[in-house]
């Protein structure tokens, strides 16, 4: 198969082989396939929670038969409980003899979605280590580093490249990305679009969400979330890292620039529907950033049906709340993925300092509900495109749940290369 995305025949095929195979891998065996799926990088985000247990569900559902073990970076802060909650049959292996078992019992491993190939010396230890296949999931592969704007060092995305091309099979989760690998040369031998592991979490929280809806007298399908973020997220704020000067002075510098719009927006919807607005985080930088830029600065009486969400919370909440919104809007990209994921409507912005994982936005049909801080005529065009949202709701459900199902059947279509590729392992 050659270097791009999977077209209708390629599809079809796949789907013949799957019929063909049964739905049970194991049929006529007494072992069953095992995956060691890599993932879970950090749990102060609740987007980097959901990479995990997005691409869980999506194997849950296409690929039943099949064992899991999941290799994480973290799963503190209540995260594994809510993983073994929703997944009872996972297995975790955190400790080095709970690894050592999963590489000898493990026939193949599934590298999950993130901001770049994120466990790339991992991945080669596995191939190393194991001559096993192994297969990526949803990436960006950024032309620069992702914690800076310096670009990636040719060393380091040769080395890139070198990897991916020794899997079977990698899952870009923007175009972008899957354009600047093949432009690098990568030559693994199928290279397509795959949505972020994401779109496919399903954790709730109903009880938490219902609670604290009610408090805040916010109606379900009567209330907009929005999300606010600074150009580098401030993480020498809630970890032990050092204070970073550069960043800090690019986020004061823009920090107004980027919120504004939302802002804006938020004023529109006050004045001109019925609808209130939810300000909450995505990570845990973002709350006081909220409050000050988005929250704060409203008049008094629009700040009357405003609610500031002034504490973190988790994955499962976070969905639970915003499938009883009319939908979502802000700087963030992994609530606007969990969103769509469940048919809810949802705009991005970004710019510069980000990756191009917001530009998944155009791969699966919402190329106008993408805008760049950084032109000046896109953002002008944030705040009519939310106002169009609070104030028809039902056709703005309609854009969303039509890229649902774009991204469910690439799902479907990126599990039909996994299976092929169990089917051929030993």
């Amino acid at each position: 198969m050659n270097a791009s995305p999977l077209n209708r025949r390629e599809a079809l095929l796949l789907s013949g082989l799957a019929a063909a195979f049964g739905s049970d891998l194991n049929a006529g065996t007494d072992q069953r396939k095992r995956i060691l799926l890599r993932s879970s990088w950090q749990t102060v985000n609740i987007g980097d929670i959901a990479h995990t247990p997005g691409v869980l569900r999506i194997l849950e559902e296409h690929l039943p038969d099949v064992e899991v073990t999941l290799w994480p970076s973290k799963v503190d802060n209540g995260v594994e409980e809510l993983l073994l909650t929703r997944f009872p049959k996972l297995t975790i292996a955190k400790e080095p003899g709970e690894l050592k078992t999963a590489f000898e019992s493990c026939d193949f491993l599934l590298h999950g979605s993130g901001a770049s190939l994120v466990a790339q010396r991992d991945v080669e230890r596995w191939h190393r280590e194991t001559q096993k296949p192994f297969g990526i999931y949803g990436i960006t592969l950024p032309p620069k580093k992702s914690s800076s704007t310096e670009p990636t060092s040719d060393e380091a995305m040769a080395e890139t490249i070198r990897i991916l091309s020794a899997a079977e099979f990698v899952f870009f989760r923007d175009s972008h990305s899957l354009a600047l690998a093949k432009r690098k040369g990568c030559s693994a031998p199928v290279m397509a679009f795959g949505p972020d592991g994401a779109f496919g979490c399903d954790l709730r929280d109903d009880a938490k969400a219902t609670e604290f809806l009610r408090s805040h007298q916010l109606v379900e399908g009567q209330f907009l979330c929005c999300i606010p973020r600074l150009r580098y997220t401030p993480y020498w704020t809630i970890k032990d890292r050092p204070f970073d000067p550069v960043k800090h002075a690019r986020n004061e510098q823009m920090k107004e620039h980027d919120h504004a719009p939302l802002r804006r927006a938020i004023i529109q919807i006050v004045k001109t529907t019925e609808m209130k607005v939810l300000v909450c985080p995505e990570d845990q930088t973002q709350m006081k950033v909220g409050k000050e830029l988005l929250f704060d600065p409203l008049p008094e009486a629009v700040k009357q049906r405003v609610v500031w969400r002034p504490n973190y919370w988790l994955t499962g909440e976070a969905i639970s709340t915003y499938v009883r919104s009319a939908g979502l809007f802000g700087n963030e990209m992994h609530s606007p993925i969990m969103c769509i994921g469940h048919g809810v409507p949802a705009v991005v912005c970004r710019w510069e300092e980000q990756t191009s994982k917001g530009y998944m936005w155009e791969d699966i049909g919402l190329d106008d509900w993408l805008f760049n801080l950084d032109v000046p005529e896109e953002v002008q065009e944030v705040v009519p495109t939310v106002l169009q949202i609070a104030q028809d709701p039902a056709a703005a459900k309609a854009k969303a749940e039509a890229a649902r199902r774009r991204v469910q059947q690439r799902q479907a279509e990126t599990m039909d290369v996994l299976r092929d590729q169990l089917q051929r392992t030993a």
